[in-house]
């Protein structure tokens, strides 16, 4: 039987002066016959309505489909069915205060579980210099570091950090005093409109522990050698390719992350430590 048949049969029997309960039995029965054609007297809609033309068929649903919708707002108004325009609060995701540690200081925050990192950052603690770009994960303009490790922050809930130590680009260095990365960054040009700059500075100054670490790469040629890694160009591309700078200022953000490298490359660390 199809779906709101009997509103349906109701709805066209009062549009061709029929009766709702002859077409309903009818239709009840034609129905009980599971997997067989429907009865010869059963045409012409169960053999009780004139062959209905397409026009005539659409318009009928179509006043059945008011119909319905009427019902349906009237329930609501009654206070039979939610308004879809009522937020139903859940009591198992009420907001709930924990403490952030970020960049060496404690921020208590009162937060719902699914608040992102990244929002919890930018709404709730003006903490903006963390950029919001695509909100998936693929464009890494949200990188902040975890405990010394970069993450997406846009990908991690604030309420699993609690207790962890969270660095933003705010406390790798401020304007008049500017962190290694940060400078060697304005130094080589290595940004233009700059919205892509905190990730891809986070992105970096992990990146120089990660190669101290001894941590390898897809492009590391041998996995073997216990000798320090190899700091070239390539490793530094591989390693920076989540972070995407749509100006495309990659050769000098590799050269700005190379310079940071062979001068001090620990003296990032030590600000995210």
């Amino acid at each position: 039987m199809p779906f709101s048949f009997k509103l349906i049969s109701s709805t066209i029997a009062r549009l061709y002066g029929g009766s709702e309960v002859e077409l309903d039995s009818v239709s009840r029965s034609a129905a009980a016959e599971t997997g067989t054609a429907i009865p010869a007297e059963a045409n012409d809609l169960y053999g009780f309505l004139p062959a209905l033309s397409r026009r005539q068929f659409l318009q009928t649903l179509a006043a059945s489909a008011a119909i319905g919708g009427f019902a349906s707002a009237g329930a609501q108004a009654n206070g039979l069915l939610p308004s879809a325009s009522t937020p139903q609060r859940n009591p198992a995701v009420d907001a709930q205060r924990f403490s952030l540690n970020i960049n060496g200081r404690q921020h208590s925050v009162n937060l719902e579980p699914h608040v992102t990192l990244l929002d919890a950052l930018r709404e709730h603690l003006g903490m903006t210099g963390t950029k919001k770009g695509c909100d998936h994960g693929q464009c890494g303009a949200c990188t902040v570091l975890v405990n010394g490790r970069r993450i997406n922050s846009c990908l991690t809930l604030a309420i699993m950090h609690a207790g962890d130590k969270i660095t933003t680009i705010e406390g790798l260095g401020q304007p008049d005093q500017l962190g290694p990365m940060q400078a060697a960054f304005v130094e080589h040009d290595a940004f233009q409109c700059g919205y892509c700059t905190p990730g891809q500075i986070c992105s970096a100054t992990a990146l120089l522990g990660e190669m101290a670490a001894g941590t390898a790469s897809v492009v590391t040629p041998d996995l073997t050698s216990l000798q320090p890694i190899a700091f070239t160009d390539s490793e530094i591309r591989e390693r920076m390719s989540g972070n995407l700078c749509r100006c495309g200022a990659y050769p000098n953000i590799v050269a700005a992350i190379r310079e940071v490298h062979e001068n001090d490359g620990q003296s990032a660390m030590r600000k995210s430590a």
